[in-house]
């Protein structure tokens, strides 16, 4: 059993389809005091923040998994959370007829050992449609994701190519990551 130090659903789900045994946990930790604007930096020191964050709230006594994800755009942007749905559907705009990078770092850590990693997935993206860009932004599943991007789901159609899993795109690179939990 491990603690997932996120309350993003997408990785629950990715954790619960590999069979992981886990309790999904929040200790805050302020992104905006970040101030990096290189992409791999960003995430690198948020997990790593947000793993500081929730020792001092949890302690080791359950093994700890904490994870950030950020997109980059073509021109090297860092896009993160969209704040409202305005701010969604320009951060997607930029996404259409481009070539994004999905970056996700995690860190674990556990009594007896620790392990990070950051991890890309490249995607290029074909020209989104204004009306089910629409209806996407009307669904509010944009909201706590990276980018407002869902390559699961409204991107999924989309995709022209990719290189990388899709894991790191959802935020956990479950096939990096488990060989090291203690469950």
């Amino acid at each position: 059993m491990i603690y997932l130090c996120s309350s993003s659903p997408s990785r629950a789900l990715l954790l619960e389809k590999f069979g992981v045994k886990f309790e999904q946990k929040s200790a805050y930790y302020d992104e905006e005091q970040i101030t990096t604007s290189i992409a791999k930096d960003f995430v690198y020191t948020a997990s790593k923040g947000k793993l500081e964050s929730a020792i001092k709230a949890f302690g080791l006594e359950t093994p700890l998994l904490c994870a950030d994800t950020v997109i980059a755009s073509s021109d090297g942007q860092i896009l993160r959370k969209p704040k409202n749905k305005e701010d969604a559907k320009r951060i997607l705009r930029l996404q259409s007829n481009s070539k994004i990078s999905i970056i996700s770092s995690v860190h674990y850590q556990s009594k007896t050992q620790g392990f990070s990693n950051i991890s890309a997935t490249h995607y290029l993206f074909n020209c989104f449609d204004e009306v089910d860009l629409d209806a996407y932004l009307e669904s509010g599943l944009w909201q706590g994701k990276a980018g407002g991007c869902m390559v699961e789901g409204f991107c999924k159609k989309y995709i022209l190519e990719v290189d990388g899993f899709e894991s790191t795109a959802m935020g956990l690179q479950v096939e990096e990551v488990l060989p090291w939990l203690e469950v």
